[in-house]
């Protein structure tokens, strides 16, 4: 039996992301008797941990849960946890020998792009690296990157892109015919059955804590950060409501900004009539029973939760951030509006104002078969490996 490759995988977390999902999905459909995996975590945290097959061996800087205040407890925690992430990043060596235990890989494997200097900084220079872009690099929250750094990615040996347009500004930026080979695109490992599975699920009692009533229903599922839009998606909620338009918003998800939300929904005074559920490992009961699906994003790279929206066959209204063009085939499958609180507004008030034009869309749905399914994303990913 030919001997198993080792590989590295590098994470901040496991917490409620589109990219945590997609790599969790992946690695519990890979075979384990091909590969020995090592899964490194920036901070031993997340709701998707328990879902590690546990053939997989997890390692961690920093154990607990994430800091996103920044009470006066916490602050001497949440300092120790940058400077000792900085101290391994400036100096790889002492995380290769100290918590990796000197081991050699054959590939590491940057799960998401904020690790591409932790994985092309590795001591190990013979390994194999490989890194997956899930977010449109010209527009993240924290770091718009230029030409020059989007240019370093290139030290990768393979650059997965989950976007025709992430894929578009890589080449247009590759300088040789190898550089353009290292770049290709995949999507995203997800398993649509579960998703319809899942739906199943009852959950009355829940829907009763949300007061859903005889009125259109809009939902919003995602990390709660402001790249998702969701103050946009309040203020546009309480201006429909005053032009007299009843409806209700259910905001699905968890993240550092979801004090910041929760304030703003009430200083807008629609305590009533939106909620905010917090994170749940299974939304897809509350996504069948809406009426609409609402991708409020300010930018994506390909987001996950739209397909899962088209798997559901929902009624769509999605800003045009990259990825969104592709997945609905330009408009086919959803409206896709304009990406501004205005193109939001205007999405949802001629969804209340003329829930007939959405039939259209729902005719395309019914017919529509998602262009991949589980097993070749998976297959895909991993002659990527076996080959690189």
């Amino acid at each position: 039996m030919p001997e198993k490759k080792k590989i590295l995988i590098r994470i901040g977390s496991l917490r409620h992301g589109g990219a945590e999902k997609v790599l969790v999905t992946f690695l519990k459909n890979l075979p384990k008797e091909k590969y020995e995996i090592d899964l490194l975590l920036n901070l031993y945290s997340g709701k998707y941990l328990s879902e590690i097959p546990d053939w997989i061996n997890i390692l961690y800087l920093n154990k607990g849960e994430m800091i996103t205040t920044n009470r006066l407890q916490d602050i001497p925690t949440k300092i120790f946890r940058v400077l000792y992430q900085k101290l391994l990043k400036s100096f790889p060596q002492l995380l290769y020998r100290f918590i990796l235990k000197n081991k050699k890989y054959d590939l590491e494997f940057a799960a998401i792009h904020g690790l591409r200097d932790d994985i092309l900084n590795s001591p190990i220079k013979d390994s194999k690296k490989i890194i997956w872009i899930h977010n449109d690099l010209r527009k993240t929250h924290f770091h718009n990157y230029t030409d020059a750094e989007i240019r370093k990615f290139f030290g990768f040996d393979k650059i997965l892109v989950i976007s025709e347009h992430i894929q578009q500004d890589f080449e247009n930026l590759a300088q040789t015919e190898d550089e353009k080979n290292r770049i290709v695109r995949i999507y995203n490992p997800l398993d649509t059955e579960e998703i319809l599975n899942k739906a199943e699920i009852k959950i009355e009692a829940e829907l009763k804590s949300v007061g859903i009533q005889n009125v259109p229903l809009f939902i919003s599922v995602g990390t709660v950060f402001p790249q998702k839009g969701f103050d946009r998606l309040l203020k546009v909620h309480k201006k429909l409501l005053e032009e007299g338009f009843p409806h209700k918003i259910l905001i699905v998800g968890d993240g550092y900004d979801f004090e910041n939300i929760k304030h703003l929904k009430s200083d807008l005074g629609v305590d009533d009539t939106a909620t905010m559920l917090g994170f749940t490992d299974n939304p897809y009961p509350y996504l069948k029973m809406a009426d609409f699906f609402v991708l409020s994003s300010r930018y994506e790279g390909f987001p996950t939760v739209l397909f899962e929206a088209i798997t559901l066959k929902k009624n769509i209204i999605a800003t045009d951030v990259s990825g969104v063009g592709e997945m609905l085939e330009n408009g086919k499958l959803g409206f896709i509006v304009e990406n501004s609180e205005e193109g939001i507004y205007n999405g949802m008030k001629q969804a209340l104002q003329h829930p007939d034009s959405f039939k259209t869309y729902q005719i395309e749905l019914e017919n529509y078969l998602l262009p991949f399914n589980l097993e070749n994303s998976v297959n895909g990913i991993m002659k990527i490996i076996d080959d690189v």
